[in-house]
């Protein structure tokens, strides 16, 4: 049987790698609002890293990203089961990730957060955010939310509000007309965890599963790039 493990560390880098040697600019989610105000019209990736499980992964990936002189936003979860941000280890590689330079946002999950404690889910945001700023000292200026596991659907919350109602520059697939990034770029996730996907304007390409540096070659203006630390191994997934 071939033995063809696509998603290590060392291939996600050479991605990044080869993004950058087709003529790509690497900016945070952050940073669109800014080049989008601007009307500048050259090459971006949008990278975006959503941290489900693993602070740890996030950590290497981060780490690559400053090897390599790049910038990303990390959406950080604040009651996930499978980690908690304020231990330790995850707390010193989350202030690590701060300190490179990295965005810092919130992975929400405040519709789930509403179901379950029973609570006002814009209550349950606006304290995530606080304790978020607060724990890592720094602006979280963006939220992304989270598909779990509950059935609900996380991003139902942003239907009649906005994300300055809560001093916030954007939600990660906010379609209003100061970020709206998902329906005006080319978007690339290794959501699939064992293969990519990818949506043209939001429109999925059925059966296109080719990576994000093959994207890059296409040579599309804006690339809106999406990755999960957990999905990344040296050698293989149960390392």
């Amino acid at each position: 049987m071939a033995r063809d493990f696509s998603f290590t560390f060392a291939k996600i880098a050479d991605h990044f790698r080869q993004a950058l040697q087709t003529g790509y600019r690497v900016i945070t989610c952050r940073e669109y609002v800014d080049y989008k105000k601007s009307g500048q019209s050259d090459k971006i990736l949008v990278n975006r890293v959503d941290i489900d499980f693993s602070c740890r992964k996030a950590g290497r990936l981060a780490a690559i990203f400053n090897e390599l002189e790049i910038k990303a936003s990390f959406f950080v979860r604040l009651h996930a089961p499978e980690y908690n941000p304020f231990s330790f280890e995850n707390y010193r590689r989350l202030r690590f990730i701060r300190d490179s330079g990295h965005e810092i946002g919130y992975h929400s999950e405040v519709i789930d957060e509403a179901a379950i404690w029973e609570e006002d889910a814009a209550a349950c945001l606006r304290r995530d955010i606080k304790v978020l700023r607060a724990m890592l000292d720094t602006v979280i200026y963006g939220v992304a939310s989270h598909g779990g596991m509950t059935g609900l659907n996380n991003l139902d919350f942003w239907k009649d509000r906005e994300p300055s109602d809560f001093d916030l520059l954007y939600e990660a697939y906010d379609d209003k007309s100061n970020f709206d990034l998902f329906n005006n770029s080319f978007y690339v996730s290794d959501s699939d965890w064992t293969s990519w996907k990818c949506y043209d304007r939001g429109k999925l390409k059925e059966g296109d599963q080719r990576n994000l540096a093959e994207h890059c070659r296409d040579g599309h203006r804006v690339i809106y790039s999406l990755i999960h630390p957990d999905t990344y191994f040296d050698e293989h997934f149960y390392e």
